[in-house]
């Protein structure tokens, strides 16, 4: 059985205001850098990175970040983005679901190996079944679900929708 949780239109409303939220955090910076987790992650950033260039004078620099989500310590964490690329500047770690905080907490772990100017975390939905002591500043949503329940975001073009299975 599934239910829709957040149909496509209340997630275009939620990625607007997200945006805001990640401007307002930023208003005097000449360019933020959004780092998406390969997958849902990367999905949720590019569409943030076209409302962030629609409502901002900024430049949006958009990365993925790579890792094997089930064994993220052996996999390590990769980024298509130079260290140069986000030295000294805000970057926001963006991902579909927080469940665990696992994949959020290494991708932190990941970018603090250079000083940045802030690092904020982006999500659609937040789970909160959390192992690790990370939050998202921004999210969509905060669902209390069972740990038998799936969240599923299906990004498709026209048609985005968050499903609890």
């Amino acid at each position: 059985m599934e239910n829709t949780i957040l149909s496509h239109q209340q997630i275009q409303h939620k990625i607007r205001r997200i945006a805001y939220q990640i401007l307002e955090s930023n208003v005097s910076e000449d360019e933020i850098i959004l780092a998406g987790i390969t997958g849902g992650g990367m999905e949720f950033a590019k569409r943030l990175a076209k409302v962030l260039s629609d409502i901002s004078d900024a430049t949006i620099t958009l990365g993925e970040v790579s890792m094997d989500k089930k064994n993220p310590l052996q996999s390590g964490v990769t980024t298509n983005l130079s260290p140069e690329t986000y030295t000294n500047k805000p970057l926001v770690l963006v991902d579909d679901v927080l469940n665990s905080g696992s994949t959020l907490i290494y991708g932190v772990h990941h970018f603090l190996q250079v000083p940045l100017l802030r690092l904020k975390t982006a999500v659609l939905v937040n789970r909160n079944h959390k192992k690790y002591p990370v939050k998202a500043d921004f999210k969509g949503i905060s669902l209390s679900t069972s740990l038998h329940e799936h969240v599923e975001v299906v990004f498709s073009e026209g048609n985005d929708k968050v499903l609890l299975e």
